[in-house]
């Protein structure tokens, strides 16, 4: 198994133990019962982690709903970060990002059939989306792992293969928003972003680091990366990744967590891959629209590349900041991702999730 550096700010150990006390202590009121668990009469399966983001949540979101929505009528729940918007709100015709969140409007775009809604309190979508007509038979929690108000019946907690939980810290020494023992209100554990190419023996090592209870599953997956695609259509058609060559510039603009997979999966065509990083879901302002543009002149090479993420096109495509410039809506191409299981273990997983649903109808 690879090492990659880990950044922990020991420093900050004082800061991280009183925080995690106080988590401790939250978590405890729940197994006491002193802080209310509400359970619902529907099968809830939520998607999480254990740090403070970047380990893959949407797209292992977006694999299940492409299984779900052949078998069911599935329904997705986030709190729909950064929106500006309030109480529970249902994707529709005319909804955007700012309204229910860019992941949100993501999966609404990509899967359509799949009923998508967004509320802080988990308790209040959960039900509003029961009571829908025609009715949804399950219901996945985007980022819902730290909601405990919400008893999921079935709980997938993601750990990034460069990071995982077993060599993190808490808060804010590391990026740990739980101590990693939480672990075990997991019914399956799946190490995201693992290279193509891991070493079978990698994945008992990390087997054993992760020491998981005897009930929980283990599962692994990958990256797959999709056409270079037009995000505006005066950009012409999708194209391949391979058709980046090794002389040629690339300015990858991300506003995501964690851009090193990506910047690295670019770094495989050409070694000229410039990184413009804003926050996890950032706003383009006028002025980072501005910079982008001088950090695209300056790319030298004969041909370049713009190249930004799916769920930063989202954004990118609704900013009004672009409306008029026609140089960057011509040559800005986002590079779409789906997820894969490693060891031919996607009917596995699968079968877990869809027994859990068929075990749990609704109504009984």
């Amino acid at each position: 198994m690879e090492d990659y550096p880990i950044h922990i700010y020991k420093w900050l150990y004082p800061l991280a133990f009183f925080y995690g006390i106080v988590v401790a202590i939250r978590n405890k009121f729940f197994d006491w019962g002193i802080l209310q668990v509400s359970n619902f009469d529907i099968p809830v399966i939520c998607v999480g982690n254990l740090v403070a983001g970047g380990t893959g949540k949407t797209p292992h979101t977006e694999f299940l709903l492409s299984q779900l929505q052949t078998l069911c009528r599935p329904a997705v729940l986030s709190r729909g970060y950064k929106r500006r918007t309030k109480g529970f709100l249902l994707a529709k015709t005319g909804c955007t990002a700012q309204s229910i969140g860019d992941e949100s409007y993501q999966i609404w775009t990509k899967y359509p059939d799949v009923v998508v809604a967004v509320d802080k309190d988990r308790r209040r979508g959960i039900t509003r989306l029961m009571g829908l007509k025609p009715r949804v038979d399950v219901i996945v929690l985007d980022d819902g792992f730290q909601h405990r108000y919400v008893n999921a019946g079935l709980n997938i907690l993601l750990t990034d293969y460069r990071r995982l939980f077993c060599d993190d810290a808490l808060l804010p020494a590391g990026r740990l928003r739980e101590p990693a023992g939480q672990k075990k209100r997991a019914q399956i554990v799946i190490v995201t972003k693992c290279p193509a190419n891991i070493k079978p023996i990698d994945f008992n090592i990390i087997g054993k680091r992760l020491h998981l209870r005897p009930h929980q599953s283990l599962f692994f997956s990958t990256f797959v990366y999709g056409e270079l695609t037009p995000v505006f259509s005066e950009g012409g058609s999708a194209v391949p990744l391979h058709s980046i060559a090794s002389d040629e510039d690339v300015l990858l603009v991300t506003g995501i967590a964690a851009p090193d997979t990506l910047e690295e999966e670019l770094k495989k065509y050409t070694p000229n891959v410039h990184l413009l990083a804003f926050g996890d879901h950032h706003e383009f302002t006028q002025k980072d629209i501005r910079l982008i543009t001088e950090r695209w002149e300056a790319c030298k090479n004969k041909k370049k590349w713009l190249i930004t993420t799916e769920k930063d096109a989202v954004r990118l495509r609704q900013s009004p900041y672009l409306d008029t410039n026609e140089n960057i809506r011509k040559t800005l191409y986002m590079l779409p991702v789906k997820v894969a299981i490693l060891k031919d273990n996607d009917k596995v997983l699968l079968k877990n999730v869809c027994d859990y649903v068929r075990k749990n109808p609704r109504n009984g």
